[in-house]
């Protein structure tokens, strides 16, 4: 702890959950690969709070990943003594929604300011194992919005945010969970970004401009029909690359995938599937039709099973919150 600053009883750290809404290039010929546009969400949240203890101790869902980051950061800041995590919400792991990144640098946040050292996220993620291919998780911890970063070079750092858009306060977007599947991640996704090879030049070049010349100056003008149209074709060509890695299919959960398309009948815009899923979303152009659809949604025999909420692009990062000691 600096000298002269007081530290604070405990630390609260609450993060948005995010829609990946897809890859722009994996091709890698021009030196850089991945990049990725994203937007924090509404109503799916992460909330930890770290406070100092005799010995370190955790509590909550999601109990061993966040002991792994907690002793990596404690090394990384030369911390003696022990801390206590209290996880009060998780935002559901292996979904397609981030959780991984938000918990890391939830810990790594909370850590640093109850001990009143700098914040270094980029450097914390890459510690922590986090941005090994999206930046967007690292983007939008601080920024919130819609997000895009420029993908992965040769140098070991997180990929560089190069857009951040506010996200119109009417629109809505429906998310589509399915808790009885897991998307690929560790190792299964490793190797399935091995298997699939290299992306044609030309289908990059296609996605690149479908964000940059579509998706983007759609959201600046608050156009939605533009932007799902781009976000739609985007997600099918991704989920077509993506296909032999999931069974054959775009999408991971096929009861996901038979609710999306009835979405896409009754009006929805921007179907798709985030990150290697199962969760998947559909914007709506306010409230009423977003309720309208989630209530089409959900008679749909296919969605017994699943999780359909309907939330808002949420245009601000994670909140931190300082508790002071009693008096």
């Amino acid at each position: 702890m600096h000298e002269g600053v007081s530290q604070p009883a405990g630390i609260t750290v609450t993060v948005p959950a995010r829609l990946h809404l897809g890859f722009l290039d994996l091709n890698g010929r021009l030196g850089r690969r991945f990049g990725s546009i994203g937007l924090a969400i509404s109503d799916i949240q992460t909330s930890i709070t770290i406070r100092a203890a005799e010995n370190s101790d955790v509590r909550g869902p999601e109990g061993d990943r966040v002991r792994r980051y907690l002793q990596t950061m404690e090394r990384a800041l030369g911390l003696g003594g022990g801390h206590r995590i209290d996880v009060m919400q998780a935002v559901p792991a292996h979904a397609g929604l981030g959780s991984g990144t938000q918990l890391a640098l939830a810990v790594a946040v909370g850590l640093r300011r109850l001990h009143n050292r700098p914040l270094d996220l980029e450097g914390d993620a890459w510690r922590l194992g986090r941005g090994a291919r999206s930046g967007i998780g690292i983007g939008l911890f601080s920024r919130g919005g819609l997000i895009v970063d420029g993908g992965r070079g040769h140098e070991p750092t997180p990929a560089p945010v190069i857009s951040h858009l506010p996200v119109p306060e009417h629109w809505r977007v429906l998310v589509i969970l399915d808790p009885k599947r897991n998307g690929a991640h560790g190792a299964e996704e490793l190797t399935a970004f091995a298997s699939l090879g290299p992306m044609p030049d030309a289908d990059a070049a296609h996605m690149c401009r479908l964000v940059l010349m579509k998706a983007l100056p759609a959201v600046a003008e608050h156009d939605l029909a533009s932007f799902g149209a781009a976000i739609k074709e985007l997600q099918a060509r991704l989920g077509d690359y993506f296909a032999p890695a999931q069974g054959g299919s775009r999408f991971t959960s096929a009861d996901v995938d038979a609710v999306l398309q009835s979405l896409d009948s009754a009006g929805a815009f921007g179907i798709g599937q985030s990150s290697w899923g199962p969760t998947g979303f559909a914007f709506a152009p306010s409230l009423e039709d977003a309720e309208r659809l989630r209530a089409a949604a959900r008679r749909h025999p296919n969605a017994q099973a699943l999780d359909i909420r309907v939330c808002s692009g949420l245009n601000r990062g994670a909140e931190i919150v300082a508790h002071a000691h009693p008096h």
